[in-house]
């Protein structure tokens, strides 16, 4: 009797998958409830089913409910807690379980995110996390190397790809172990060693005490610790064989261009590769069409983008499309020196598009050169549409609109930008009034260009280019080291924003009081405060001077940047008749 029940209800199950592996879109969640209330003898199967372009022939059935699916297309959503349940969790299997030390477990626990999810996804989210992880993890040993290089910065589509075949456990690899903490150790940030797998697999092969050697090597040729971590970070194959030969004589040609070995850390980008016989290559480049030690060093100080951005690749194309249209090489130099941010790859893809348009619209080569030599910081900037759009808008002859393009080039701007607006703003802007030219002064002050910087600079600098530039040089003129005068305006924007007139009156009042220009590096806020108030309180403090009630030498900061409530604490009330002279130079108007 009882036979012929089970075998009842095994048929309807039979039954039951067969329908369901003629549907064309699955839900376990109803398959599984739908069968339990029909069939609660056998409730403890569970049958899950996937949704899938194909029609699903084996439907996979176990006691345990781990089911192994290539897409899943059911996630469900995963609560903080139960993430940093698991975390924990895999800390404790990886750190007690498995002897991992206590650092690495903890890096691999917080920073394997997908692997977690993963994790998860094997037991119910709804009941106890610690305890059914714990379970699960107790019978279903897991493969170490995939939260290990997750957290090493790799993208979870990069795994796959570096997990070594046939090894589950991280101790069963023990020089990869052994050299990834020779890269710790050194001080190399864990979340880059992953691309330094990726790219250079065979240093994590190294014997022991082979990689420390190597790094070193680079240390020996005068580079500090720091410079080499970046070094390494961003060019992992220069730690495959020996020292790397091209890049010992990059830093013998800055070494030659008067620039230490350190600079070279300055330089780098984390994003980008390096290619060091390239690099030699356009150095050599720059020396043969002219360039001078001198002439190099001052280039890379200005804008190291010239050499470092894509190994130098861009130097050439720009270099020979310039001489390609007449200009010297003196002509070029002078023009990166003016405007030293044209080698960005922006720009420089600018000012390239801009040449291809004029030779376009059948423009000399000669009447080229000359809008380039007048109009390079607009070349640069502005994106321009095309030769068949500027002929289209000026609906002209070709001849005319060359020749009303060489009588006055702003028109090109006008014409062929991408957007009115823009073209109005860059016109607009072209006269006393030009944000260019005010980006390119912050620029040459050694601003980044497009930074979060640049950016609040842009907003604290007030004024025209020119008129910023010509404050600028004020300063220079004074005596004060044009290097020195490009820091401390970066720590004191706003004396910038005063007029040339009252800059030379502070500085004036300074000398009179007998200090040195030079004062104004410690302290260049002087700068930016008021004449009455420099007035009111170097009288003051010269009055106590005489009367030997103040030290005879104190820094402007002292006396200017104390409070009102301070400042008559400590140089008024400190003489018996200092009250007194102290009301009498307030109504007293200081002479000019």
């Amino acid at each position: 009797m009882i036979l012929t029940i089970i075998n009842k209800r095994m048929s309807k199950f039979s039954e039951m998958i067969a329908q369901i592996n003629k549907s064309i879109v699955f839900s376990p969640v109803d398959i599984e409830i739908s069968y339990k209330k029909q069939n609660p003898f056998l409730s403890s199967l569970k049958v899950k089913c996937f949704c899938s372009s194909r029609l699903s022939q084996n439907a996979k059935v176990s006691h345990s409910g781990s089911v192994q699916s290539p897409v899943i297309l059911h996630t469900t959503r995963i609560s903080r807690v139960a993430r940093t349940d698991a975390q924990r969790v895999l800390f404790d299997y990886l750190h007690c379980t498995r002897n991992f030390d206590f650092n690495d477990a903890e890096h691999i626990s917080k920073n394997s995110p997908h692997f977690i999810e993963n994790l998860l996804t094997k037991i119910d989210n709804d009941k106890d996390v610690v305890r059914s992880l714990n379970k699960f993890l107790r019978y279903n040993p897991i493969n170490e190397f995939e939260p290990f290089f997750e957290s090493l910065g790799l993208r979870p589509s990069e795994v796959p790809l570096v997990l070594p075949p046939h090894l589950m456990y991280l101790g069963d690899n023990d020089m990869l172990l052994e050299n990834f903490h020779v890269l710790c150790n050194y001080g190399i940030p864990r979340s880059k060693i992953g691309r330094m797998y990726k790219e250079a697999r065979e240093i994590f092969g190294y014997n022991y005490g082979v990689l420390k050697l190597k790094l070193l090597a680079y240390e020996n040729l005068g580079l500090s610790k720091t410079t080499v971590v970046k070094l390494v970070s961003c060019c992992p194959s220069l730690l495959i064989g020996g020292v790397d030969r091209e890049f010992v004589n990059v830093l013998g040609r800055l070494n030659r261009a008067g620039l230490k070995n350190d600079l070279i850390g300055g330089y780098l980008s984390a994003k980008e590769s390096y290619d060091w016989k390239r690099l030699i290559d356009t150095i050599d480049f720059l020396d043969k069409v002219g360039y001078s030690e001198e002439q190099f060093h001052d280039l890379l100080k200005t804008n190291p983008v010239l050499v470092f951005e894509g190994s130098g690749k861009k130097v050439y194309l720009l270099f020979g499309q310039l001489v390609k249209l007449g200009l010297k090489v003196n002509g070029i130099y002078s023009l990166f020196t003016q405007y030293p941010q044209i080698l960005s790859a922006k720009r420089v893809k600018n000012l390239l598009r801009g040449i291809h348009i004029l030779l376009g619209i059948g423009m000399g080569v000669e009447d080229i050169a000359n809008i380039i030599s007048t109009q390079m910081e607009l070349l640069c900037s502005t994106a321009l549409k095309g030769p068949v759009t500027l002929r289209r808008q000026f609906k002209d002859k070709k001849d005319n609109l060359c020749q009303i393009l060489i009588q006055n080039p702003l028109e090109l701007f006008r014409l062929d930008s991408k957007s009115e607006a823009e073209s109005s703003k860059i016109l607009s802007s072209r006269g006393p009034t030009n944000k260019l030219e005010k980006t390119a002064f912050l620029l040459r002050l050694g601003y980044v260009e497009n930074s979060d910087e640049m950016t609040r600079a842009l907003k604290m600098f007030r004024g025209r280019g020119d008129q910023l530039q010509e404050r600028f040089d004020c300063l220079v003129q004074a005596g004060l080291d044009y290097n020195v005068v490009s820091s401390f305006i970066k720590q004191a924007p706003t004396v910038l924003n005063q007029t040339k007139d009252v800059i030379e009156k502070k500085i004036a009042c300074l000398t009179n009081l007998g200090c040195s220009i030079d004062s104004l590096v410690a302290f260049p806020s002087y700068l930016c405060y008021d004449m009455e108030r420099i007035n009111l309180r170097f009288r003051m403090y010269i009055w106590l001077r005489e009367k030997g009630a103040a030290k005879p030498k104190l820094s402007l900061s002292t006396i200017l940047a104390c409070s009102d409530v301070r400042f008559i604490k400590y140089f008024v009330d400190v003489h018996p008749e200092g009250p007194a002279m102290w009301e009498s130079l307030r109504n007293t108007p200081a002479s000019s």
